[in-house]
């Protein structure tokens, strides 16, 4: 059973990746950023030792070097410095420094090699034995704007899951007897059908009918349509009657991969277009000519020296020949800016070397097929970019060098003065802002950061969430990540908060404090807090770079007024509700059985308390106060069913287990036998509804006994009582237990499809009772029993806590009774902790890597880029290492009287009236008409008419002589109104916003 510290990993990485992971030694040689950035998601993932080397370095620790290293450290062992950082990430991993030689026997003792900032010599070399040996073999590089990535994991590596996520599965309506036979499926939630793929292989299980398909060899698929499949002959099978499941089959992958000497001639680069090609076999040469150029010059070329840049131009011409025409512009501006060295890349490629490693230790996910490229060179095109010369790159002893060296110094002080807003300090948050704090954002005079955050640290946060330590678990993240982005750059201003962002915030976040940024990032996790960024970035037109991510898969979208289009985050509900009828009745998916189970734990163990202690703390303490007093269904029950010990416990779960799992299963089949009928000829069990079957309670049976444990230790939580973790003694409570047969009702009214009956039978409290003597004295002696007086809490309510792990065994034992019940496959731990706790899956690379996305384009924000064309819209799917990055899209316009408008377009006017007050009404008509001849016929502030030329003469006169912001409360944040209006004449649809400016 996985922990709560690596349980979102898993859900990237498989089940069994802890104990891959713990059993893995991998090497990292090369330490500046990439090299870094692999060790700390290597320390942060699990993986059981990581062996640190860097014989290039100076010896000496400089806090630019890169992110675990501190001021504290400058003058000692940068290794050694290194790896103190690392070892605080993760007490579970083995943190070890070596200075010995790449050799044969000291490779032997690793499963994966990773090389950084290395020669190629060494790589070659290095490359040759692990081949020979089948060591994982990676190499990787950032130079400046562009990086480099090899993988060589053998001549015959085998990848056991090569995708990501759970298989895919529908619902099975029918199968047709043919050739080809053609199965039908069920509408999904949502309405949406299956999502099979041609040449997906799917099996079959819990059919009725075609049993010859249920558990079958994988067969190939063709989709017709969103709820057709096709999968070969099934004429000689029995006919399909109903229910069952089409299941995906993932079978293992064997993958061949040359060594680096065979592969660097000749390199097979995956792309999506003969353009990409081109580019990274430019980069490819450009890379290898880098090489030959520093072998020659003993040095990389100088930033910006024309002479030197010509050179690695020349070596590449001789050196790529074979691969195709040479993009020169490529080359020329990859070794302009070579010996910089940017955190953003680095953190970028480091993150992909990194999972790359994870997929050869877990063999999870598709390795890289071999090599892969990456550039940010656009960001060269910039204006401003584009003229620096050698002087403005030239280094300055500054901690900022390696970014000077591609940007200038210049631009080093605008990233000095900028103000940014993060809003989110969880995973990305983290990485972005180690990030700005090795970038020197607002390290220099007028900067800050202002981070928010109302998260505390938890356990589940640590194996992704660079900036937190075992010791901060419960601490404020925001707090947390400032605190620690000051001890990686003390000049950098950071403010945190703990506030949520939203309506209920706009005093302290209103017009003002986001109109004085130069840009806001979005590292939050719903889409409800995006789509409220969003507009208010749109309002204000401030530059937004939102980012998310979710498994190996991640997005960057920047939303630059007025260059790109909005973004427009969907709305809605995304907390995995299902409908009532499906829930309680005739569930098809394990699904429908954990979200059952999800609200059967709030029925008994955390309403239940809640009632009661409410119900005590209203209770009169005179008794004659108390006459006629009504007590709720709910509270009477729970006193009714008091538990005295463990043994109490354990029959009322017997007892539940009975009724929800024999009895109201037996009721239904009653009420709708498995042969009922809809209609003639319509079977009523079809479709996307199973026929069940009641369980027989077996004391013997490890399920059943689980659920009275894991429920059994829930109610003895909830009446304070101790539990009892003997077995044995469990079991034999349960053996000597006889409970009455189960006598069907007829006329039970069971709804068949959801509607009002459905609701009001599940939210029927049942009715109250009255208080009587009895129970009055009853609900005394149990406050006097804990020692309390008329406040006490006579009962714990419990809050489902999916890190809980007692919470989620009984979530599981629940679950996959139900879904024997109706013969849907059960769900593992993993599965079930996912589903029913709403568990986004995560892993630290991707973050990582987004991270570095978003802060390239960063860059191109403090550059004030007026250029579309140099921003990118990125999707990264690390389970493919495949990277897209495209230019965003062009807003969109529309005609209003004649003029064509842009999205962002506005009428901005600063309300104040001749008398130096706020404008009146009438003082903005006569603006309109003044500025754009427009005769307006209604004017409106949200709700509120403020005018109406289909008023009559005295109604508008009040009306123009009120001030704009009548009516409303006047806070210090109200600086701003969005009116809407209407034209004499108007029949288009849009117009443009009209925002005034009040005094």
């Amino acid at each position: 059973m996985a922990g709560a510290r690596y349980s979102r990993q898993q859900y990237v990485l498989g089940g069994d990746s802890g104990e891959q992971l713990r059993a893995a030694a991998v090497l990292v040689s090369g330490l500046r950023g990439a090299g870094a950035q692999v060790a700390a998601a290597l320390v942060l993932a699990g993986t059981g030792r990581v062996v640190l080397r860097d014989p290039r370095g100076d010896g000496t620790a400089g806090c630019a070097r890169q992110f675990l290293l501190q001021e504290s450290d400058v003058g000692q062992d940068h290794v050694q410095a290194s790896q103190r950082r690392l070892a605080e990430l993760n007490p579970d991993v083995e943190v070890a420094v070596s200075t010995e030689e790449l050799s044969e026997d000291f490779l032997d003792a690793f499963q994966v090699v990773v090389l950084t900032e290395s020669p190629l010599e060494e790589q070659l070399r290095v490359g040759d034995i692990c081949h020979t040996k089948g060591i994982c073999f990676i190499v990787a590089d950032a130079k400046g704007l562009a990086g480099q990535l090899f993988c060589d994991f053998g001549e015959r590596f085998v990848v056991d899951d090569p995708a990501e996520g759970d298989p895919l599965y529908a619902t099975v309506q029918h199968i047709s007897q043919g050739n080809p036979g053609i199965v039908t499926c069920a509408r999904a939630e949502e309405g949406r059908g299956h999502r099979f793929s041609d040449g997906d292989l799917v099996t079959f299980s819990g059919l009725e009918g075609m049993t010859e398909l249920n558990g079958c060899k994988p067969r190939t698929v063709r989709v017709l349509d969103t709820f057709s499949l096709e999968i070969g002959d099934t004429r000689a099978f029995s006919p399909y009657r109903c229910g069952g499941q089409v299941l995906q089959v993932r079978l293992n992958q064997e993958h061949l991969h040359k060594s680096l000497r065979q592969a660097l001639a000749m390199p097979e680069i995956p792309v999506r277009s003969p353009a990409e090609l081109q580019r990274s076999r430019s980069l490819h040469t450009a890379f290898r000519a880098l090489h030959a150029f520093r072998e020659e010059r003993g040095r990389l070329p100088q930033p910006r020296d024309p002479a030197d840049a010509e050179r690695v131009l020349e070596l590449a011409r001789s050196l790529g020949a074979l691969l195709g025409p040479l993009d020169e512009d490529v080359v020329r501006a990859f070794a302009s800016v070579s010996a910089g060295d940017l955190c953003p890349v680095a953190s970028f490629i480091g993150a992909l070397a990194a999972q790359e490693a994870l997929k050869a230790i877990t063999r999870k996910l598709l390795p890289l097929d071999q090599w892969f490229y990456f550039d940010a060179l656009e960001c060269l095109a910039m204006e401003g970019a584009a003229g620096l010369t050698q002087e403005d790159c030239e280094p300055r002893g500054s901690r900022y060098d390696g970014q000077i060296a591609v940007f200038g110094a210049n631009f080093q002080e605008e990233l000095g003065r900028q103000k940014f807003f993060v809003v989110g300090a969880g995973a990305i948050g983290c990485e972005l802002l180690k990030n700005f704090a090795m970038m020197g954002l607002a390290a220099g005079p007028g900067g800050d950061i202002t981070v928010t955050d109302m998260d505390m640290v938890a356990d589940s946060n640590l194996h992704r969430q660079f900036l937190f330590r075992a010791a901060d678990v419960s601490k404020p993240k925001a707090e947390v990540a400032a605190a620690a982005v000051r001890r990686m750059n003390p000049a950098v201003k950071v403010t945190a908060h703990q506030n949520h962002v939203g309506p209920g915030t706009e005093q302290l976040y209103g017009d003002d404090f986001f109109q004085q940024l130069d840009g806001v990032v979005s590292a939050v996790d719903t889409l409800e807090a995006r789509a409220y960024l969003e507009r208010r970035c749109k309002r204000s037109r401030t530059p937004l770079l939102d980012s998310g991510t979710e498994g190996a898969r991640g997005d960057v979208l920047p939303m630059v007024p007025p260059l790109t289009k909005p973004l427009q985050t969907p709305t809605g509900s995304t907390d995995g509700t299902f409908p009532l009828c499906t829930l309680r009745y005739y569930p098809n998916a394990i699904e429908h059985t954990l979200q059952w189970a999800r609200d059967e734990f709030e029925g008994l163990f955390q309403l239940p308390a809640e009632s009661v202690n409410q119900f005590l703390e209203e209770l009169p303490e005179e008794p004659a106060q108390r006459e006629g007093l009504e007590v709720p269904e709910r509270v009477w029950r729970s006193l009714q069913e008091r538990p005295r010990d463990w043994g109490d416990c354990v029959r009322w779960a017997r007892r539940h287990w009975q009724s929800r799992y024999h009895d109201a299963i037996a009721q239904l089949l009653h009420t709708f036998p498995p042969t009922h009928e809809s209609s003639p000829g319509v079977p009523f069990w079809s479709g996307d509804r199973r026929c069940p079957h009641p369980l027989t309670f077996d004391p013997s049976n490890d399920a059943h006994v689980a659920y009275i444990e894991a429920a059994a230790r829930l109610w003895a939580q909830m009446y304070k009582l101790p539990a009892c973790s003997n077995r044995a003694a469990t079991q034999d409570i349960l053996r000597s237990m006889v409970l009455p047969s189960f006598v069907p009702q007829d006329g039970f009214h069971i709804p068949t499809t959801e509607g009002t009956d459905a609701v009001q039978e599940a939210e029927d409290p049942g009715q109250p009772k009255e208080l009587t003597q009895d129970l009055a004295q009853d609900l005394a002696r149990w406050r006097q029993e804990l020692g309390g007086g008329m406040g006490a809490r006579v009962m714990e309510p419990i809050h489902f806590e999916k890190d809980d792990d007692a919470h989620m065994d009984f979530i599981m034992a629940a679950s996959n009774l139900r879904a024997e019940n109706y013969g849907i496959p059960p769900a593992d731990w993993l599965t079930s902790k996912r589903i029913a706790g709403r568990i986004v899956p995560a892993i630290v690379t991707t973050t990582a890597a987004v991270a570095g996305l978003v802060c390239l384009e960063v860059y191109k924000l403090v550059w004030r880029c007026q250029v579309l064309s140099c921003y990118r819209v990125s999707t990264l799917f690390l389970s493919e290492c495949l990277l897209l990055r495209v230019e965003p899209e062009q807003p969109p316009t529309y005609w209003y009287r004649g003029k064509e408008w842009s999205c962002w377009d506005r009428l901005e006017v600063r309300a104040v009236g001749a008398d130096g007050q706020e404008m009146t009404v009438q003082e903005l008509l006569d603006w309109l008409q003044r500025e754009h001849g427009w005769t307006v016929s209604k004017l409106l502030r949200g709700t509120t008419m403020l005018y109406d030329a289909k008023d009559d003469a005295e109604t508008q006169a009040r009306r123009r002589a009120q001030k704009l912001s009548d009516g409303m409360e006047r806070g210090g944040a109200l600086r701003q109104l969005e009116l809407q209006y209407l034209c004499r004449g108007d029949t288009e649809e849009e117009c443009p916003p009209l925002l005034c400016i009040l005094p």
